[in-house]
C-alpha cells in the first residue's frame, strides 16, 4: 500500500517547481474594473428633516425650484396619467418630492372601496427613512371629488381640528353617477351648476368636498380605477393580491 502510495505522490512533487514558477508570473495588469457610479442623489429636502412645523415651508421651497405637472401612476392593472394642479402647492410639491424619491414604488393601494374610493400610498415594506409629517389644508372650491380626483386622506375628528393632510397617504375617486338633488343633498358645501352636472355625468363623492384636499386628476386611464375597484379585497378593504404603485413624473 505503502509502495503505491509514494510511486503515485513522487511525480507530482516533481511538477511542483514547474507549477510554483507558473504561478509566480503573474498576468498583466489590465486595470481593476470601475465600479458603477451610485445613484444620483435626488435633490429636495431630507425626508427625515420634514415635521408638521417646517413641512409648508420646506415643500413650498422645493415645488419653486423643481416644479412639476404631470405624474405616471404604473400599476399591474393599467397605467394613470395625473395631472397635478399649481394652485394646492404644497401638496403638489410633496407628491413630486416622494414620487422622485421613490417612496411611492414602495407602496401599493392598500384600502379599496368599490364605488367610493381607491387609497394608496401606504406599505408594509418601506425601506426609505421618513417622518410622520403632515400637510396643512389647502382646500380650493373650484376642486372637487369628481370621478378621478386625486386627493390627500387624513384622520378625522377631534384627533386633526385642522384637517391636516397625510403626508403619503392618497386616495383616487371612483364614486357613483347621482342626481343633482342627491349631489347638493350630500355635499358639504354648495356646488356650483357645473359641479353638480359633472357628478350627474361622470359622478363622484360629493360627500368629501369641502373635507379633504384635491390636488389632482385622472387625465387619462379613468378604467384602471375601474379595475383596481373591481379587485377581491379582505376584511380590512385591502386586495387579496397587491396591487402594487409605480410613480413617474413626467414634466
Amino acid at each position: 500500500m505503502t509502495t503505491c502510495f509514494r510511486s503515485f505522490l513522487l511525480p507530482l512533487l516533481a511538477t511542483v517547481p514547474l507549477l510554483l514558477a507558473a504561478c509566480s508570473q503573474n498576468p498583466p495588469e489590465t486595470g481593476a474594473a470601475a465600479a458603477p457610479p451610485p445613484p444620483p442623489e435626488v435633490p429636495g429636502p431630507d425626508l427625515m428633516a420634514l415635521a408638521d412645523s417646517n413641512a409648508a415651508r420646506l415643500l413650498l421651497a422645493y415645488g419653486r425650484e423643481h416644479p412639476g405637472h404631470e405624474v405616471l401612476l404604473q400599476t399591474r392593472l393599467g397605467n394613470m396619467r395625473i395631472r397635478l394642479y399649481d394652485d394646492t402647492p404644497i401638496h403638489t410639491a410633496n407628491f413630486l418630492l416622494l414620487s422622485r424619491k421613490g417612496v411611492f414604488d414602495e407602496s401599493v393601494f392598500n384600502r379599496v372601496v368599490q364605488g367610493f374610493a381607491i387609497q394608496g400610498g401606504g406599505s408594509e415594506r418601506r425601506t426609505i427613512a421618513m417622518r410622520s409629517y403632515r400637510l396643512p389644508p389647502e382646500i380650493r372650491p373650484q376642486h372637487f371629488h369628481k370621478r378621478g380626483a386625486l386627493a390627500m386622506a387624513r384622520y378625522d375628528g377631534e384627533v386633526n381640528p385642522g384637517k391636516l393632510s397625510s403626508n403619503n397617504d392618497f386616495y383616487i375617486v371612483q364614486g357613483e353617477k347621482m342626481p343633482a338633488a342627491q349631489a347638493r343633498a350630500s355635499a358639504a358645501r354648495p356646488l356650483t351648476p357645473e359641479q353638480v352636472k359633472t357628478y350627474e355625468t361622470q359622478g363622484g363623492t360629493p360627500g368629501l368636498d369641502g373635507q379633504y384636499t384635491v390636488f389632482g386628476e385622472v387625465v387619462e386611464g379613468l378604467d384602471v380605477i375601474d379595475k383596481i375597484a373591481n379587485e377581491p379585497v379582505g376584511m380590512d378593504k385591502w386586495p387579496v393580491e397587491d396591487v402594487s404603485i409605480k410613480v413617474k413624473v413626467l414634466k
